[in-house]
């Protein structure tokens, strides 16, 4: 019994044994490391890390390069932002170049904007860096094909106007914060307004700077993840007389406008006469009714004793004595 016993110790101790060597075989050298470099990590950290599946040596590194530049990150916070889907080697980085450049950033804030750019393709450590090195910024944006922007000033000519905007990250308004879209957009709009403002394209010619400094006075910069620092008028240049071209398609169209109403009434004069002429065959249709009605009055009238036979001789000698002269009439008009 007592040697059944020994074997179970002994196998247990052999196990015991080979699993402390297997954790000290896997952990030992990261142990090691972060030991040497004042950074130190618990095997309890190391194990529950492998048994998260985090992976213990990035987390490790991170927490080492952290300590080196003088910040105490511990373990558990790396870990769980790794955990959150962050990248911890940007937050790390991001933080050590903040704090060498004097820039209040901590811990919690960095992961926030990490986790805010995850999907901008933007990162933490640009965010800094745009902190550290102003960036600027085209206006409007040469990738959208578009090169310069177009306003119109009160003369009614037109004038292209590209701007440049430096503008460095506001690390405390950068979650929820607008984008470069954002301030591009603002900046569009002021140069529109500024120069429609304008009494005469000469005006901004003369004075570029009077359009930066009435989009700077507009704060296009509120509510957005950046701090602008100047805006330049990189170009000015006239583009067309929008009002000459405008006043040319108001006389056209006046001018159709105009021949439309001629055209109306034309057509009513060409109907007003077709009309009169409908009405001038009517009446001759009427005259030569009443004239077929004359021979049966001259009979009726000889069947009454109304009308004798030198009545009837006379009429005929007026008739003909008119037809004469109808004739004759005709005859001279023709020569004539």
């Amino acid at each position: 019994m007592s040697s059944i016993v020994t074997l179970i110790l002994a196998v247990g101790g052999i196990i015991i044994a080979l699993f402390a060597f297997l954790v000290i075989a896997k952990f030992f050298s990261t142990w090691l490391r972060a030991r040497l470099s004042d950074a130190s990590v618990s095997w309890g950290s190391l194990i529950g890390m492998f048994l998260r599946k985090v992976p213990f040596t990035e987390i490790v590194n991170e927490r080492i390069t952290a300590v080196k530049a003088g910040l105490d990150i511990s373990t558990s916070d790396l870990e769980a932002h790794y955990l959150s889907g962050g990248d911890v080697n940007n937050v790390v980085l991001a933080l050590i170049a903040a704090n060498k450049a004097g820039i209040n950033l901590n811990y919690e804030r960095a992961c926030g904007i990490d986790l805010a750019t995850k999907d901008t393709g933007k990162t933490v450590l640009d965010a800094v860096r745009t902190s550290i090195n102003p960036r600027v910024i085209d206006c409007p944006n040469p990738a959208t094909g578009v090169t310069k922007i177009t306003a119109v000033a009160k003369d009614g000519i037109s004038v292209n106007v590209r701007a440049r905007v430096t503008v460095r990250t506001s690390l405390e308004n950068f979650v929820g914060g607008a984008l470069e879209e954002t301030i591009i957009a603002r900046t569009g709009e002021g140069i529109v307004t500024s120069v429609g403002s304008a009494a005469s394209y000469k005006e901004v010619l003369e004075n570029p700077d009077r359009i930066s400094r009435l989009v700077l006075e507009k704060g296009i910069d509120a509510s957005t993840a950046f701090e602008i620092l100047s805006i330049d008028i990189a170009d000015v240049d006239v583009a067309d007389n929008v009002g000459a071209r405008l006043q040319a398609e108001q006389a056209e169209a006046d001018k159709q406008i105009a021949q439309a109403t001629a055209e109306v009434r034309r057509a009513a004069a060409v109907a007003h006469e077709q009309e009169m002429s409908a009405r001038t065959q009517e009446m001759r249709a009427k005259v030569v009714e009443a004239e077929a009605e004359i021979p049966m009055a001259i009979a009726e009238a000889f069947r009454n004793g109304n009308l004798g036979v030198m009545d009837y001789a006379k009429y005929n000698n007026i008739e003909a004595d008119t037809d004469m002269r109808t004739s004759i009439s005709k005859d001279e008009s023709s020569e004539a």
